[in-house]
């Protein structure tokens, strides 16, 4: 069975969901999962978890993210996308060049994001878009969401390109959406492609029908990423061979006992056994001066 992380480049028409139910065809294994949903109409780097990788969903879904949008001006719709039902529209040739750049750079470092109606968010254990669809709208709590960069690329009126860093959460169709209400023109989403996720970058995604030619062709093992790498984010540490049973056996482990520069009460890190392989995700607890067992993951 294959275990680690693959770069898919998601196309267009069809869901993340769907994505990992292709490749599970193409690669003949049941155990496969993605980090970070992508709308339909959206395009880019989907990771894909394969077979152990699988348990560290929760941690690849905390990566930043980046993305190329293309904001239509002068409408709003009910999905906050331009695959939506047209609620309004309205006049938009007033604006300048310098009201649209100042709008937009003023979410830069974040701002307080209401979820939309068509999202996989729960309220009181029901999705939102299952209420959306039917009909039903109901009271959202904000949440806050970083915006750490914000470039504008091309103002052709009413289309506004642009490329964005931000948290996990984010959504950028209501970023559209909101941009428009604060410009009084409103704004839909017409286009989205995400170029970055983590480390995971646009250009060596790799298309499902790559993939496919990759794996008759033998090569498809250069392409995944090993778990721990998958990660590369958080710092790494190696154990010695005193240390080993302990972490085999999923017992935590005193700090002294690595070899560490320096480490933040609950920071998260990867920790490897003396061969190189990966152990798992533990967490620092300062109070205790050891290293707490997150996850569990021994490369097979």
């Amino acid at each position: 069975m294959l275990n680690g992380v693959i770069n898919v480049y998601k196309e267009e028409g069809f869901t993340s969901n769907d994505a990992v139910a292709k490749l599970r065809g193409i690669l003949r294994m049941r155990k496969i999962g993605h980090a970070g949903t992508l709308d339909p109409a959206a395009v880019g780097v989907l990771p894909v978890l394969l077979g152990s990788a699988c348990r560290i969903s929760e941690y690849m879904t905390e990566h930043t993210k980046s993305y190329r949008a293309s904001l239509r001006l002068g409408v709003t719709t009910d999905t906050q996308d331009m695959t939506g039902q047209i609620l309004s529209e309205r006049p938009y040739g007033h604006l300048t060049e310098e009201e649209i750049i100042s709008c937009l750079k003023s979410f830069t470092g974040g701002y307080e994001q209401v979820p939309p109606m068509y999202s996989a968010k729960k309220v009181d254990g029901v999705r939102l878009y299952d209420l959306a669809r039917q009909g039903k709208e109901v009271e959202r709590s904000s949440v806050f969401v970083g915006i750490t960069s914000m470039e504008i690329e091309e103002i052709s009126l009413p289309y506004v390109t642009f490329s964005v860093e931000c948290s996990k959460g984010t959504y950028i169709r209501t970023l559209c959406h909101d941009a428009g209400q604060r410009l009084g023109t409103g704004g839909a989403m017409e286009k989205l492609i995400r170029t970055r996720v983590g480390d995971f970058r646009i250009e060596e995604a790799l298309t499902l029908s790559e993939i496919e030619k990759a794996r008759d062709a033998g090569a498809l093992g250069k392409y995944i990423i090993p778990t721990g790498d998958a990660l590369g984010d958080l710092p790494s540490l190696r154990a010695d061979e005193r240390t080993e049973k302990l972490i085999r056996n999923g017992n935590p482990v005193a700090a002294r006992a690595l070899s560490y520069a320096s480490l933040t009460d609950g920071e998260k890190v990867r920790l490897y056994l003396p061969d190189g392989s990966f152990a798992g995700l533990y967490r620092y607890e300062a109070s205790e001066r050891r290293l707490k067992p997150l996850k569990m993951l021994f490369d097979l």
